[in-house]
C-alpha cells in the first residue's frame, strides 16, 4: 500500500509515519506534504496513492482547497486536532478521521477499516458535504496538544497553558502549574486556532493566556508591562501598536 501525509506540523507527522510503519511495515510513505501549495503541485505531477492521511488546517488554508485545484479519487483519513470535526459527518463521508494526538489503536481501527472498504464502490469521500460541514460549524478551538520531552510524549491541555513563547527556534508553553514544554507549532497558526477570548500575541515572540497575566504596569508613553504567571525570565512588554487593541481584549 502506498500513502501520502499531509501534515504541516513536523514532529505529528513524523510521529504518524512511525504508527504506520508500527501497524504494517510494508506501507510505504511515498510523500510527506506541508501545505496546500506543496500538496497541489505534488498532485500535479504524481500518481494519486492507494490512501491520504490529510489533516484538516494546513499553514496556508484548509486542505479542502487541495480538491479545488486537483482531482483526486483516492480514500481519506482526515486527522485533526479539533474535537468539532469528531463526529458522525465524517465518519459517513470519508474512511475515517483520526483526533490528535493519535493513538495505535484508532490508527489501526481506521487502516483495518480502509483494508475492508477496498474494492467497494462508493468508497471514496465525499469531499462537498465535507466541505459543506465546514462552512456550517460552529466556531471551536484547540484543545490540547502533544509534546515531547526525551523519550516521552505528553498531552497538555490549553486550559494548563498560562502563555506560549517563541524562543530559541522554537515554540514553548508554559503551564500554569509549573514547567514548559516544546510545542510543533508557530505562533501563527496559534493564534489560528486559540480561542481569541483566551488567548492575545501582544509581541513579537509571546501569546498569553487572559490567566497568565499578573500585574499589569503603566509606563510612560503609553507602554505596558505584564507580570506573567508563572513568572518569565526577562521583562515583557505589550508592543506598542497593540497596546490599544491588548486593552480592549482585557474588557471583554
Amino acid at each position: 500500500m502506498k500513502v501520502v501525509i499531509i501534515e504541516d506540523e513536523s514532529f505529528a507527522s513524523l510521529r504518524l509515519k512511525k504508527l504506520i510503519h508500527d501497524y504494517d511495515s510494508s506501507i510505504e510513505v511515498i510523500a510527506e506534504l506541508e501545505s496546500v501549495e506543496e500538496s497541489v503541485k505534488w498532485f500535479r505531477s504524481n500518481k494519486e496513492p492507494d490512501l491520504i492521511f490529510l489533516d484538516i488546517h494546513l499553514e496556508d488554508d484548509l486542505s479542502f482547497s487541495i480538491f479545488e485545484k486537483v482531482n483526486i479519487s483516492c480514500p481519506i483519513i482526515f486527522t485533526t486536532a479539533f474535537d468539532e470535526y469528531a463526529i458522525k459527518a465524517f465518519k459517513l463521508n470519508s474512511i475515517d478521521y483520526l483526533l490528535k494526538p493519535i493513538i495505535q489503536e484508532e490508527l489501526a481501527a481506521a487502516l483495518k477499516k480502509y483494508s475492508g472498504m477496498t474494492g467497494q464502490t462508493g468508497a471514496g469521500t465525499d469531499i462537498n458535504a465535507l466541505y459543506r460541514l465546514m462552512a456550517e460549524r460552529t466556531p471551536r478551538y484547540r484543545e490540547r496538544f502533544s509534546a515531547s520531552f526525551g523519550t516521552k510524549i505528553k498531552t497538555i491541555a490549553v486550559d494548563q497553558v498560562a502563555y506560549f513563547v517563541s524562543e530559541g527556534g522554537g515554540v514553548f508553553a508554559y503551564l500554569k502549574e509549573k514547567g514548559s514544554y516544546p510545542v510543533d507549532i508557530s505562533l501563527d497558526r496559534l493564534m489560528a486556532e486559540l480561542d481569541p477570548k483566551k488567548f492575545f500575541r501582544i509581541n513579537r515572540k509571546i501569546l498569553v493566556g487572559i490567566n497568565g497575566i499578573g500585574e499589569i504596569h503603566v509606563y510612560p508613553k503609553s507602554r505596558l508591562k505584564l507580570d506573567l504567571n508563572p513568572k518569565f525570565h526577562e521583562d515583557v512588554f505589550v508592543s506598542l501598536d497593540k497596546v490599544t487593541s491588548f486593552k480592549k481584549w482585557l474588557d471583554q
